[in-house]
């Protein structure tokens, strides 16, 4: 199925924030261009909520009256390419305080991510740093990227900047009853 291109592909129909994805960040043919963005069939020929959404001329389900359905059943209960677990908070944050202020706050923390990823990556973080980005609230991943600015500089090697950086993100997400490890589907009883 062809979609319909998106206002902000970065953030998807369903609620996932697609600009903080590792395969939003990966480079080849498994890439993925954000929800409906430029190519999006190729890499997901068929997606459920968002060919729900646009049957109903909707952009996101929050905006449904049917919103959330049965499609949400236990959809932040495990964690895929990206994580789940803001799914229903940040549509929420979406609805309430508009697309285009919630489009500014995940583009500075796509900002953030990409500077991580630039800077302070090892080659092995990707998927820690996308989770912690998007787990964390905006003035969080600010303070942890200054600290670790503060305690790095650019002689020092990439592996000791990633292990400064995970350091730093595990203590502020540790600050906040948060887990950065991915979680699995649970097991059927």
């Amino acid at each position: 199925m062809e979609y319909q291109t998106r206002r902000y592909p970065l953030f998807s129909a369903c609620g996932l924030n697609c600009a903080l994805c590792p395969r939003f960040h990966t480079a080849g043919s498994s890439r993925c261009p954000g929800c409906a963005g430029e190519g999006f069939s190729a890499v997901h020929p068929s997606c459920g909520i968002l060919s729900c959404c646009q049957r109903k001329g909707v952009e996101y389900c929050f905006q449904c009256d049917a919103y959330p359905c049965k499609k949400y059943d236990g959809a932040d209960l495990a964690d895929s390419f990206i994580t789940h677990r803001n799914q229903f908070r940040d549509m929420e944050s979406a609805r309430q305080g508009g697309m285009d202020a919630y489009a500014t706050a995940l583009c500075e923390k796509a900002g953030l991510l990409n500077k991580l990823l630039k800077d302070f990556d090892d080659g092995r973080r990707k998927g820690f740093y996308c989770a912690a980005v998007n787990l964390l609230d905006l003035q969080d991943v600010k303070d942890v990227v200054s600290r670790i600015e503060a305690e790095t500089n650019p002689e020092t090697a990439p592996k000791d900047k990633a292990s400064a950086a995970v350091r730093l993100f595990e203590q502020m997400a540790g600050t906040r009853g948060i887990s950065l490890k991915p979680r699995k589907s649970p097991k059927p009883a």
